[in-house]
């Protein structure tokens, strides 16, 4: 029996054809779900605008940008609502010099051609025997209709694959790709509301690459070669029907199941209803903290959605849960810190008379009216030093919100309270209660108390995870909240751990930004791929899961991750590796994504990728795509930098690891010991350079606690903003508005210039020392360069910070420590067209000028760091 594809509900991407498959649909359709609201609010920082400024553009080079491919980012009604990175630049651009590319850095998607017919060098195996069945397979399509592009969710190293497993498993190039669950684009994948075919060997689900017979409408999977039954559905008269079926024209579908089998849970029209959000703010904080915490904290309510209900809970020596019955003042029940709340406070607290979640259209003025009551810390004791019952209180905001059933039926939640959100504000570590330790390092059991602090807080997250609970901690100040420990809190609950200068404006965009963005909850990922392919390292916001699925698919062998929340800034790393010699023309690779998102549905999102096979290794480099290179090589090489002591070590094996591509890939300079970089992949040594020398690896970032967030924060972060994390990008201020994208080369501090550098979790602004003696042209260009920057950074999380100066200050050297000394070179390097061709458009004298303004110091360049690995300086392509 046929059953159609059925037309998608709001909420979801429409699909781009047709979805009938069967000459009666209507006798068969199926309803769509209940049309939902998303009410959710985006917040949009605000801009520094002049009413005369043309709002800034920037100009992108003429040549193919790695964004061509006809994938578009951003969708206008988004399922997972955390953003991706750079949004796309509509405005007219200059040419970037070679090899830095436009903004989105998306990779050259790979180019799909349809499924053939099965290679003659394999050996085909049909699970019924009939091998005269062969020749009545049929693909789903031809060549020239399949979709051509590779699915945005999942991007390989390289678009093609090398047979010899030797030259394949060079450990110092690789093979991986990096998946994007959460990942929302326009349009998004085709919906379909029915139960997928499957293979009865391995699960891998039916697909645009599959061979179809048509008499009978049985498939062949393209990962086990098994042929499977589709109940009669696939049987068709020609491949045109067949492409109506949304899984047989498309590389990436949506499964989507609205029914609802969790008890407790009834779906809302508005999904902040069932999501609430609890505020743990910290008490013991100084005055000039607690002034810019108060204006971040009023910015926050005053941007949520009316309907979103909210808690407020304090903590210090002990823990203040805030009651919002009180109109008119401040009023909380307070509990003891030192340990874990027992049941009878808590029974005592929930089954009171108090109101301690509260819809805001109800509770904005009592919240205002607690964030306005908050007083600074009086006692004479250091901030690190101060009590802090953190653990205590994230208790307290999980009890408050499971509400009264969780002595019920435990386990079960009978209110609604899916993908709800805690939000620590911290200003010190947890040093009182449970989970906590000692003040002073010095203490003589600290070694064993952080180690039980970890495990515990480790159990929190994961008992928030078990109710659907994320917990997000953002930090601010100059006190060490002892990263180690708080970490494990946010990371086994699915949440983030940011830090922050002070409690002031990157602060308050982050806190509202973590609150509106959505999360899907109970996520796994499923890897299936050919069996000439080994799976050898998975990095990322998860962990491996043990499903057995052998009584349903009793070749199973996919790869199983859980995944604590499923959103869009997440990613993860593969690394690949060849099992054996390929002999088939293709490789495939099947990605599931199972979660429930923020309206309760049941979404499986299956993405089928080929790739390829070739023997020339000329031709495979020609495939590598060095941006997504750089990132999986950075995401493996930072997962062994636990310490700084470890990142030192780590800028040695990226020295080897260029030498080695050299040597491998290479060809050696005729009577000489030095070798050239292979041409086909010269952008790749360049970006690996910043990654050796920037925050991640480099000695810019000073205390360990910094550098272990921005660790994790990369080792999950997207391909967008990992990217501009390992490389800046550089963008010079010009007349009229506009920007022209340069290296990251220190050549561009010209001083008449205005300079903006996106560094992922910073965005500089840097004003040159002549045009800052211009009043008027300085404060022009100043406008237009922080609303560029903020336009860049609009959708980003967590949001960077935004710093501006001016040539010559002390600040500057943040700015300066993050751009390659090109200075240093010869001119006819720095001049070259692949170079620094900017330099050419300068006089004699302003040549000079900029020559004289450098400051000498030892950090190598570019040029002279890959002469001192005996390499040729490669020219980008």
């Amino acid at each position: 029996m046929s059953n159609p594809p059925p037309q998608p509900s709001l909420g979801y991407s429409s699909p781009s054809k047709s979805d009938t498959s069967s000459p009666d649909p209507a006798s068969n359709a199926i309803p769509p779900p209940p049309l939902v609201s998303p009410g959710q609010s985006r917040f949009l920082p605000p801009k520094f605008q002049l009413d005369q400024l043309p709002p800034p553009s920037i100009r992108t080079p003429n040549g193919p940008s790695p964004a061509s491919g006809g994938l578009k980012t951003g969708s206008p009604i988004p399922h997972l609502s955390t953003p991706p990175g750079p949004p796309v630049f509509t405005s007219p651009v200059r040419p970037a010099a070679v090899p830095f590319r436009a903004s989105p850095v998306t990779p050259q998607p790979v180019a799909f051609s349809p499924a053939a017919s099965l290679p003659t060098s394999s050996p085909v195996f049909f699970s019924n025997g009939s091998h005269e069945l062969e020749h009545e397979l049929s693909n789903v399509t031809d060549d020239d209709t399949v979709p051509v592009g590779e699915p945005p969710y999942v991007l390989f190293s390289a678009r093609k694959v090398l047979k010899q497993k030797k030259q394949a498993n060079v450990p110092s190039l690789g093979f991986g790709a990096l998946v994007s669950p959460g990942r929302e684009v326009s349009p998004g994948p085709q919906i379909i509301q029915r139960d997928p075919h499957r293979c009865h060997s391995c699960g891998a689900y039916a697909n645009i690459y599959c061979n179809i017979l048509l008499g009978s409408g049985q498939w062949q999977c393209v990962i086990c070669r098994e042929l499977n039954g589709s109940e009669g559905e696939y049987i068709s008269s020609s491949k045109e029907e067949l492409s109506n079926y949304p899984e047989l024209s498309s590389p990436m579908v949506d499964y989507v199941q609205t029914g609802n089998n969790r008890p407790g849970f009834v779906p809302v029209s508005d999904s902040r209803m069932s999501a609430p959000i609890v505020l743990v703010i910290d008490e013991c904080l100084d005055e000039p903290h607690l002034w810019h915490l108060q204006s971040s904290l009023h910015a926050f309510v005053d941007s949520l959605p009316p309907t979103t209900r909210i808690g407020i809970v304090l903590y210090g020596r002990t823990v203040s849960v805030y009651d919002f019955s009180e109109e008119s003042i401040a009023s909380a029940d307070v509990l003891p810190g030192d340990k874990s709340p027992c049941q009878e406070y808590l029974k005592a607290l929930i089954y009171g008379t108090g109101i301690y979640l509260s819809p805001m259209h109800a509770s904005l003025p009592v919240a205002h009216a607690i964030f306005s009551s908050l007083r600074p810390f009086k006692l004479n004791v250091p901030e690190a030093s101060r009590d802090r019952c953190l653990g205590t209180a994230v208790e307290v905001a999980l009890a408050i919100i499971q509400g009264p059933s969780a002595d019920i039926s435990r386990g079960v939640i009978k209110r609604s309270g899916g993908n709800s959100r805690i939000i620590v504000c911290a200003g010190g570590p947890n040093t009182y209660g449970p989970g906590s330790v000692p003040h002073s390092f010095s203490h003589p059991n600290y070694a064993h108390l952080e180690k039980t602090a970890l495990k515990w807080m480790e159990r929190l997250g994961q008992e928030a995870h078990r109710h659907n609970m994320v917990v997000d901690i953002l930090c601010a100040g100059q006190c060490p909240v002892r990263v180690p420990v708080l970490q494990p809190l946010a990371k086994a609950s699915g949440g983030v751990f940011v830090l922050h200068d002070d409690f002031g404006e990157a602060f308050g965009v982050n806190l509202q930004r973590a609150s509106a963005r959505a999360a899907g909850s109970r996520g796994f990922l499923a890897i299936r791929c050919s069996d000439d392919i080994l799976i050898t390292q998975v990095v990322g916001p998860g962990e491996e899961a043990h499903v057995d699925t052998h009584e349903t698919f009793k070749n199973d062998t996919s790869l199983y991750i859980q995944m604590p929340s499923v959103e869009e800034t997440q990613c993860f790393s593969l690394s690949l590796e060849n099992k054996r010699d390929i002999r088939t023309e293709y490789m495939y690779f099947q990605f599931t994504i199972q979660y429930l998102n923020v309206y309760q549905a049941d979404i499986s999102r299956v993405i089928t990728v080929r790739l390829p096979t070739v023997d020339s290794v000329s031709a495979y480099l020609e495939s590598v795509q060095d941006e997504v290179a750089a990132v999986l090589i950075a995401k493996r090489t930072l997962l062994r930098a636990k310490n700084s002591s470890d990142a030192f070590d780590m800028r040695s094996t990226i020295d080897e690891r260029i030498k080695d591509i050299a040597l491998k890939f290479g060809s050696q300079v005729p009577k000489s010991k030095q070798y050239r970089f292979p041409k086909e992949i010269s952008l790749l040594p360049e970006l690996l350079f910043h990654l050796r020398r920037g925050p991640l690896l480099g000695s810019i970032v000073g205390h360990e606690d910094e550098r272990s967030v921005l660790r994790n924060l990369f080792l999950n972060a997207s391909f967008d903003l990992s990217l501009r994390m390992v490389a800046p990008r550089c963008l010079m201020h010009r007349e009229g508005g506009t920007f022209e994208e340069l290296p990251a080369y220190d050549l561009a501090m010209q001083s008449d210039a205005a300079v903006v550098l996106d560094h992922g979790t910073d965005v500089f602004i840097w004003l040159g020392a002549e045009l800052s003696s211009d009043e008027a042209k300085s404060a022009a260009a100043l406008a237009a360069c922080r609303t560029l920057a903020e336009e860049i950074s609009e959708l980003r999380f967590p949001a960077p910070r935004i710093l501006s100066f001016k040539e010559g200050s002390s600040q500057a050297r943040y700015f300066v420590s993050r751009l390659i000394p090109a200075h240093k070179d010869p001119p006819y390097e720095q001049v070259s067209e692949a170079r620094f061709p900017q330099l050419r458009s300068l006089t004699i004298e302003q040549r000079t000028k900029l020559k004289s303004s450098f400051v000498s110091f030892d950090d190598p360049s570019f040029c002279e760091w890959v002469r001192s690995l005996r390499v040729v300086p490669p020219e980008p392509s």
